[in-house]
Order: structure tokens, then C-alpha cells, then sequence
């Protein structure tokens, strides 16, 4: 294979059913479809032909596409999210990603692709935003899962993501990014990681490659009193006033959420419910995917 093969987004889904033992009885029905919002285009991927049942929202310096085997496995009309900055969606001028300003455009655009979904899940500044989102508008959010996340996210816990993160802006080749994903990912296969930068990565006129998202403070973790974003102690308090619901999973092997915040979530909404995927780090989609599937199957 080369190094960098020809992309089409659409034609790497055969490589996911594989990977994970999925039934594959041909290319699943799959578009693109966007919301033009205030904080500008939203961007997903609309599986299947009927009206969503759940959406997925994906992590930081991710795209729609870290649920392909999630979503092949489900089987279910869904809509995975691009976040703001993120995949195909627009970037923003301001450059603010944070849960409370993703939430308002996911709103707008959930208004018009998804508003009927029966659960809405989120990973990492995905779950975050779900999380602003079923406290600003909890009438599209009928029952909320947060991947791997909790508002006690800070800088120590999520230090292998921030240095991830914070690599070269540009890599000379398709190989470099390939080496540097690989060294930080050490549990995902090579195939899996490569179809992962093919979604996620360009490459420029002059041969380098680029990330595809747009974090230009990429990870250094500003944000007020030494947290990893702004607005983590409000989230705390919507956690409280969640009345859906409500699902965390843990990756049994993942460092962003320790029993602490387990603990606190709890205290706070004795009704959250927790799941713990042994062998899955922080990005449950992408380590256990199946099991995820049925999870969120168990869901609806």
C-alpha cells in the first residue's frame, strides 16, 4: 500500500467492519449534510435513511469519522457530528471550541438535522459539549451518555492528549504523521490509525501534511484558575440539573476520569448510571467499539 493512498471517504468503511469482525454486506448509506448556524456551518455524517436516533459528538482533534465502526456496528439511522473547527465544519474567527460555544451552534444545527434523536453521546469535549447542550436546551436531548469525561477533566489527566496536541503544526510526509499518531496511540492498529489521519489530516500544496482541525492554542490548556477549559465548575452544576438518562462510560484503562469524579458525578445526580469498558483507554469508540455499540443499543 502506499504511504499516502488516494482518499474517498466513503470507501474505508469495509476496512472497519473487518478490523472488528462486523457483517459486511456491502457500503452502508452514508452523506454528507450540514446546518448553517450563527457560529457557522455545522457539518456530519448522516447514516442510514430514516430520521436520526442518536448523535454522536466526537472528542478534540477529532472528526465525525471516529464513530465509522461504532456506527457500522449500531446499524441505526445516526448523525455523527463534525464540532465547530472540526472536519468539514467551519472554523471559527474567535477560535473558542469550548463546550458552551460548541453547544449553541450543536443546538442550531440539531434543530434542523436531529430533532428527534433519542440519545445524544459525546466524547471528551464532546461529552462536555453534550453536556452544555442538555443544560441549555433539554428539549432535543432525551437521554445523554458522556464518553470518558466528567467536568473534573484537568491538565494532569489529560496531559497525553495536550502533548499529542501540541506536535508540529506540519509534517514533511504522510509517514511522519503516521509515526507520531502510532507513538501516542500505542493500543490501535496501524490500519486503524491510518484510516484515522486520512479523515482527520491534509496534505498541502507543497507535499507537507496538516491537521484538518483548528486549535490554534492546541492543547496548551488556557483557561481560568489552571483548568483545561473555561466553564468546568457551571458544567459541574449541570450535571446536577440533568433530569434525562443519563450514562457515563469509563475506559477502565483511561486516565481523564478517576473514581474521584465518578464519585462526584454521583453525589451530584444519584440517578447517573456508570459503565466501566475494561481494555478501552480514553477513546472507547476507537478501543472498543463493539462493546460501545451495544451499550448504546441496550439505550434504545
Amino acid at each position: 500500500m502506499p504511504s499516502a493512498p488516494a482518499y474517498d471517504e466513503f470507501a474505508l468503511f469495509h476496512e472497519n467492519a473487518e478490523e472488528f469482525g462486523i457483517p459486511w454486506s456491502g457500503p452502508p448509506t452514508v452523506r454528507r449534510v450540514e446546518a448553517k448556524t450563527t457560529g457557522g456551518t455545522i457539518s456530519a455524517l448522516a447514516w442510514g435513511t430514516g430520521a436520526p436516533e442518536l448523535v454522536l459528538i466526537h472528542g478534540g482533534a477529532q472528526n465525525a469519522h471516529t464513530w465509522d465502526t461504532v456506527a457500522l456496528a449500531l446499524d441505526r439511522p445516526l448523525l455523527a457530528v463534525d464540532l465547530p473547527g472540526h472536519g468539514h465544519s467551519a472554523h471559527r474567527d474567535d477560535h473558542a471550541y469550548w463546550p458552551v460555544e460548541n453547544a449553541t451552534a450543536i443546538e442550531e444545527a440539531l434543530r434542523v438535522l436531529a430533532p428527534d434523536a433519542r440519545v445524544v453521546v459525546g466524547m471528551s469535549l464532546g461529552g462536555l459539549t453534550a453536556l452544555a447542550l442538555t443544560d441549555r436546551a433539554p428539549d432535543l436531548v432525551r437521554a445523554l451518555v458522556l464518553v470518558d469525561v466528567t467536568p473534573g477533566v484537568n491538565r494532569e489527566k489529560s496531559s497525553a492528549i495536550a502533548q499529542f496536541i501540541d506536535g508540529p503544526e506540519y509534517f514533511s510526509s504522510f509517514d511522519e504523521i503516521l509515526a507520531r499518531t502510532v507513538q501516542f496511540n500505542p493500543t490501535r492498529s496501524e490500519s486503524s490509525l491510518r484510516r484515522g489521519i486520512l479523515h482527520n489530516a491534509i496534505e498541502t500544496d507543497d507535499g507537507r501534511w496538516r491537521w484538518r482541525y483548528d486549535l490554534p492554542r492546541r492543547g496548551s490548556g488556557e483557561g481560568d484558575d489552571g483548568q483545561v477549559m473555561p466553564g468546568l465548575d457551571d458544567l459541574w452544576s449541570a450535571v446536577e440539573r440533568v433530569r434525562v438518562p443519563f450514562l457515563v462510560v469509563r475506559g477502565g484503562t483511561s486516565p481523564v476520569v478517576d473514581d474521584e469524579d465518578i464519585a462526584e458525578v454521583e453525589r451530584r445526580n444519584p440517578k447517573a448510571r456508570v459503565i466501566v469498558v475494561d481494555g478501552a483507554g480514553h477513546s472507547v469508540q476507537g478501543d472498543k467499539p463493539v462493546e460501545l455499540a451495544g451499550i448504546l443499543n441496550s439505550l434504545l
